[in-house]
């Protein structure tokens, strides 16, 4: 057992205890009978203090150059660099993910301050041809204000990252709640952000329950944006909520990503592109392969490929370092994948390895699920049609490539896609055809850079991207500036022509 971290709220540069004193734990999902820490059930009054605290200091922090605010968050890179075997060996006590996972979520915090704090010397308007003589016109971007970034638990220290470092870039200011498994990432998170010396008031955290602070927050007339990322239910009462009080909401919610193989495809590397897909991060991806479409010529084989390979995945905690899946996060998310597989088998699906809770050895004592490999799915299935969030895959077969498009875009989601094939044109056909934010062809439906547009169609989001430029659409309003230096009044949209 190792010692239990106590965390604590982080408003106006201070760390605080929840004004009602109350605690939560959280648990190492891999032993559940390890704590990890300790945090903070805070209440409305912590989240106006917060609010109040971050307004507060958006005044000053908005005119702080742009390239001096990104030089705070490039400093946030260098000492997660420095930090960055401490916060993965953490993540992967506190999340459950394997430790070179876990190497990679810091990594891609690393990179998304070094890219953020690029965009602080950018932060590019326009200019443009004014329509009257002696007159100039450009435009130019402003920061929001109080933002809240509301994040899962699934990528505790990227997602937070990929919120936090544009927003602040921009001249915003920010309050972090992250989810109530994992809130030692946040805690490490927010320590490095404060030893890069932001003011006061610039980042602040806030821990508690989602249905006390992550409310409170987007019901908070003093917050100006909400950036969730979380399921479709919890981001249909997001976006409501904003939508009715007059904030800007950017949400990133679910996926039933999609991997299609055809009959000329390099069947190795679609193998490897499943099983990272299907079963990477235990398969709690937005943008994990949740249905595999294969081709009728190659269903049997690539199936049996497949079984062969998931039959030697080996299950246990993220810190062993021959641990292939850690555990799911929590009891609910055991009990909610275990419950799709009851719905897969009334419905007639095939299970033909996996299935079940994993109860053998030390995997009694924590959160595991064996791989699963559904067949004989049909695309009318509720596992093939919902989220199931956990390491199960469903096999379609298919006849066509029109048909593996028309049965991977039949989905309320539209987030990750891939296609496995040699052909240029058939390439080129689902890069035009397929309903979803992102697209691979030959690789897998997880991999997400950080300098490309983050984000989906239909009920994965509500249009915005996060990462690359898109994010600074999220984090900045355009202002048009005309000016005139004619000496003289003219007359925009009055037809002075004669």
């Amino acid at each position: 057992m190792t010692t239990v971290l106590t965390c604590l709220n982080y408003i106006d540069g201070r760390w605080l205890s929840a004004t009602e004193g109350s605690t939560l734990e959280s648990r190492n999902p891999a032993l559940v009978t390890e704590v990890v820490a300790t945090f903070p059930r805070s209440s409305v009054h912590d989240v106006d203090l917060a609010v109040a605290t971050a307004r507060q200091a958006y005044h000053s922090w908005r005119k702080v150059p742009a390239p001096t605010r990104a030089e705070y968050i490039f400093r946030v890179g260098e000492l997660l660099l420095q930090h960055k075997e401490e916060l993965a060996q953490l993540m992967s006590r506190e999340m459950g993910k394997p430790l070179t996972e876990a190497r990679g979520d810091v990594q891609e915090g690393i990179d998304c301050a070094f890219y953020s704090a690029g965009e602080g010397r950018r932060l590019f308007g326009q200019t443009t041809p004014s329509e009257m003589p002696n007159k100039f016109a450009m435009t130019v971007r402003t920061p929001v204000g109080v933002c809240a970034l509301i994040t899962p638990w699934n990528f505790p220290v990227a997602i937070p990252c990929w919120k936090a470092m544009p927003a602040l870039v921009c001249g915003n200011t920010v309050i972090l709640k992250p989810a109530e498994d994992t809130p030692a990432c946040a805690t490490k998170l927010i320590e490095i952000f404060a030893a890069a010396g932001l003011p006061p008031g610039v980042i602040n955290l806030v821990h508690g329950v989602g249905e006390e602070v992550g409310k409170a927050l987007v019901e908070h007339p003093d917050v100006d944006l909400v950036s969730f990322t979380g399921s479709s239910e919890t981001g249909a009462f997001v976006g409501a909520t904003c939508g009715r009080t007059h904030k800007r909401v950017c949400l990133e919610m679910g996926g039933k990503n999609a991997q299609v193989v055809m009959e000329d495809a390099d069947l190795e590397l679609a193998l490897d592109g499943a099983v990272w897909g299907a079963f990477g991060t235990t398969g709690q991806r937005c943008t994990a392969t949740s249905r595999l479409i294969l081709h009728r010529d190659i269903k049997e084989k690539f199936t049996a490929m497949l079984y062969k390979r998931t039959s030697k995945l080996r299950l246990g905690a993220g810190i062993e370092a021959d641990t292939d899946i850690g555990p799911l996060i929590n009891e609910a998310q055991l009990q909610r994948v275990s419950s799709y597989l009851d719905i897969a088998r009334a419905e007639g699906a095939k299970v033909l390895i996996g299935g079940k809770i994993a109860s053998e050895g030390s995997l009694k004592n924590g959160y595991f699920f064996q791989p699963t490999i559904l067949d004989g799915v049909t695309p009318q299935m509720r596992v093939a049609r919902e989220e199931i969030f956990g390491p199960v895959v469903a096999l379609i077969e298919v006849s066509s490539f029109a048909e593996a498009i028309a049965i991977l875009n039949n989905t309320n989601y539209g987030l990750s896609s891939s296609v496995y094939t040699r052909d240029i044109n058939r390439a080129f056909t689902a890069m035009r055809d397929i309903e979803a934010g992102i697209t691979y062809i030959n690789g897998p439906t997880i991999g997400a850079e950080v300098h490309l547009p983050f984000g989906g169609v239909k009920n994965t989001g509500n249009g915005h991207r996060e990462a690359g430029t898109t994010a600074l659409d999220v984090f900045t309003e355009w202002k048009s500036v005309y000016v005139d230096f004619s000496g003289s009044l003219q007359r925009a949209q009055i037809d002075n022509r004669s």
